[in-house]
């Protein structure tokens, strides 16, 4: 569950410093996304959820938990 609460958090932290420091570039993002064709919307998510699963493995490879 610490796990948990620890990945959520540095979700939390990273998404608020995005649109902290750089609103633009996210208003930016959030147009290309909504010029995607209906079904790559779902496909863009699942390619950042495999990646984010590479990154967790990665860690786990390097020693990090």
């Amino acid at each position: 569950m610490a796990w948990l609460l620890l990945g959520l958090g540095l979700v939390l932290l990273i998404e608020g410093l995005v649109w902290a420091m750089a609103p633009g570039m996210v208003e930016r993002m959030l147009e290309i996304l909504r010029t995607l064709p209906e079904p790559a919307r779902p496909q863009a998510g699942l390619l950042a959820c495999v990646l984010g699963l590479i990154l967790i493995w990665l860690a786990d490879l390097l020693g990090g938990f």
